[in-house]
């Protein structure tokens, strides 16, 4: 599966998970999104599930600073949009955060719940909190890489003593 990051600048590029891994070669940086992309969008309809990557051929991820995320994403993107469903970030800056995750957070996740795992972990081992991501959430992403339709999240969530926000 391809990774891809659509890079906006909006944060501390020492920082900026998307600009490391495009560095190290692990995801292409590019200026336009195609219509065979699932863009991980967290306010997208739909909620990502094993079988959509039958409908793609890469990962993209909007890297935008989360201050000015609902403006980033009103914009329209080519491409299948997805939001990812409940996962702790693991980054130092977010830490234990349900949703607050960084770029390569939010697209590894995809990549483990489209079974794509040795891509998944080879993005989190750049970063030395990567470990945490993975250890805070295996189960849930084991969980999720099964699920068959999005109305199982909710049962599912109940049984880690999670809920969906009201929005969802």
């Amino acid at each position: 599966m391809q990774v891809q990051v659509l890079m906006y600048r909006q944060d501390d590029p020492k920082k900026c998970t998307a600009a490391k891994i495009v560095k190290f070669g692990l995801a292409r940086n590019i200026k336009k999104t195609s219509s065979k992309t699932l863009i991980l969008d967290p306010f997208a309809p739909k909620t990502i599930l094993p079988e959509d990557k039958k409908l793609v051929n890469s990962v993209t991820g909007i890297d935008c600073s989360w201050t000015l995320a609902g403006k980033t994403f009103s914009s329209k993107f080519s491409g299948i949009p997805r939001k990812l469903p409940p996962l702790f970030a693991g980054n130092p800056v977010n830490y234990s955060k349900i949703n607050k995750l960084t770029t390569v957070e939010a697209i590894s996740a995809a990549l483990f719940i489209l079974g794509f795992d040795d891509d998944a972990k080879q993005l989190l081992e750049k970063f030395k909190w990567g470990h945490t991501f993975y250890d805070l959430n295996k189960n849930l992403l084991d969980d999720y890489s099964k699920l068959e339709n999005e109305k199982e999240i909710p049962s599912l969530l109940q049984q880690y003593g999670l809920k969906l926000d009201s929005n969802e």
